[in-house]
């Protein structure tokens, strides 16, 4: 049996009380909320934290707010409340197609957004979806509150740029006219972690071109997205032709590993065709037709 190692625990009652306990406690505190992530990683004695700060009573960090041009979502609104939210749906279809194959309903009725974020986990979804949506993350500290762009806060794998006194405690995401996202992956069984998976957000412009558009994949070897494949798309039509060119800049830009989820070259194969996947379901959201299901992506 794998237990963790000792540690103390104490529940926060405010974001104000969280951050003064994560200055007290110092840099060995830890933040919890859902626990699907840090509570694996403390039984296999990864992480060590000396304090839990347990912040599931800070009912403020839970809401879904539209405020003007910005879709706000708190940092511990749970993947489940993303995932039924009906103006989530509508303006970012992506965040649901992530969301039905994230894990499973017990992970997904406890983790929160926040936690996926500040995991940092190279084959973690909301990342994704976050970076090709342009979010900003809301981060809160001794100093203040500032903001970062999705490849500001994430620094590398497991890292990001929230510091041991600070606490993540909004996401904002743009809305824009005319545009639309979508997000497919790939799985050796439902509810694990992606072989490979990739997301796309798209704007069109009037006369149906492409405005603006954005390409990111998981657990591929990138962690930002694929400037090239915007280039490209950019004051283009939506066309297959135009698709493919984008997806075969996608798989040239990753640099996937061997493992056993597949070799590398199987890799770079998903990054380009799920990029086409993406980018035709995503333009054609954003057309306003209908939506058509996601092709099935689990391995058999």
């Amino acid at each position: 049996m794998q237990i963790p190692a000792p540690f103390d625990y104490v529940r926060a009652t405010t974001v104000e009380d969280a951050l003064e306990l994560l200055a007290r406690q110092g840099p060995e505190s830890r933040i919890i909320a859902g626990g699907h992530s840090l509570l694996p990683m403390m039984k296999l004695r990864l992480s060590r934290p000396e304090w839990l700060i347990d912040i599931n009573d800070l009912f403020e960090l839970d809401f879904i707010l539209r405020d003007g041009e910005n879709l706000r979502i708190g940092a511990l609104t749970r993947h489940t409340t993303l995932l039924e939210s009906d103006e989530v749906h509508r303006l970012f279809p992506i965040v649901r197609d992530a969301e039905l194959v994230i894990a499973d309903p017990v992970v997904r009725n406890r983790g929160t957004i926040g936690g996926s974020l500040c995991q940092a986990d190279p084959a973690e979804d909301l990342s994704t979806v976050c970076a090709v949506l342009g979010a900003v993350a809301v981060v809160r500290g001794p100093g203040g509150e500032r903001t970062l762009s999705m490849r500001d806060f994430h620094r590398g794998p497991y890292q990001t740029a929230v510091g041991p006194d600070e606490l993540l405690c909004e996401v904002r995401l743009p809305i824009g006219a005319r545009s639309s996202s979508a997000y497919e992956k790939v799985e050796r069984r439902v509810g694990d972690w992606a072989v490979g998976a990739a997301g796309a957000s798209v704007t069109l412009a009037e006369d149906g071109s492409i405005a603006d558009a954005a390409v990111g994949l998981t657990a591929l070897g990138l962690d930002h997205t694929v400037e090239e494949a915007a280039g490209l798309l950019r004051g283009k039509r939506p066309s297959e032709e135009l698709f493919a060119d984008a997806g075969r800049l996608a798989a040239a830009a990753c640099d996937p590993v061997a493992d056993q989820r597949g070799p590398v070259d199987y890799k770079r194969h998903l990054a380009d065709e799920l990029t086409r996947r993406v980018l035709r379901r995503a333009c054609a959201r954003a057309a306003g037709e209908p939506d058509q299901p996601a092709t099935q992506t689990e391995e058999g």
